[in-house]
């Protein structure tokens, strides 16, 4: 874990918006950053951001290009953090202005004032079965030939996968979520505060120990965050997209 990050009073928080030609909310939110329309002091992607990226296909760099631009451009005035989650890996050589931290290097440890914080995408706790999974989707090798056929197929095998994420309901709500997190967290993390993504359920948990935070997804009504006084014990307050700057 990395312990070299300082956490900024007005730093924007952003986990999954799945980003895609049918969705395109986050477009417009990067752009609004850009023209400092909205301030950010700092801007943490916490993965997910993309419905599909990956740094060893092009074509999903095209299929991004623009948000991919703002994304650098905004890195150019304030620190960028990018938690690569499940959706977007290997980022490293698409985004060479912003901290990366992929799934190995997570969670992430900062501090803000007196607390230690300990941030993540959200997939770093699964069973052996996905973490074997985690890792091959993740291969260098493999994915160069993903890109490779799909290049040969007109494309096909994205264009299926493309189809195939637009019809998931990224908003259903988590039932046993505090049981959940109990078992697999437990007493495994010493912070004040664990932040994820992931599992899109915009709730806050006391935990044993510290106060657990799951983000609310982007892409469920374009909800970001923005890190508050650390006298504040909630931390992060809530902001909707959809309703205004």
């Amino acid at each position: 874990m990395s312990h070299n990050i300082t956490l900024k009073e007005g730093a924007l928080v952003v986990a999954d918006a799945h980003y895609s030609h049918k969705r395109p909310e986050l477009l417009t939110f990067l752009r609004e950053i850009y023209a400092q329309n909205i301030h950010a002091t700092q801007l943490f992607l916490m993965g997910d951001i993309f419905d599909a990226l990956f740094g060893e296909v092009p074509y999903t760099h095209i299929q991004n290009q623009e948000a991919i631009g703002l994304i650098n451009e905004i890195a150019q005035r304030i620190e960028v953090f990018y938690f690569e989650g499940n959706h977007d890996f290997n980022l490293a050589s698409i985004f060479p202005n912003v901290k990366i931290f992929p799934i190995e290097q997570q969670p992430v440890a900062c501090s803000y004032e007196s607390k230690k914080i300990l941030l993540a995408h959200g997939d770093i706790e699964g069973d052996l079965g996905y973490k074997i999974y985690a890792k091959t989707i993740r291969n260098s090798t493999l994915l160069h030939l993903l890109s490779f056929l799909d290049t040969l197929f007109g494309h096909a095998i994205l264009k299926r996968l493309d189809a195939y994420l637009s019809k998931k309901d990224d908003c259903r709500e988590f039932v046993g979520l505090k049981r959940f997190m109990q078992k697999r967290l437990g007493a495994k993390y010493s912070c004040d505060y664990f932040i994820e993504g992931h599992f899109h359920q915009n709730k806050t948990i006391e935990m044993d120990g510290f106060v657990y935070i799951n983000l609310g997804a982007f892409a469920c009504n374009q909800r970001y965050f923005i890190v508050k006084s650390p006298q504040n014990r909630e931390l992060l307050e809530e902001k909707n997209f959809s309703k205004g700057i």
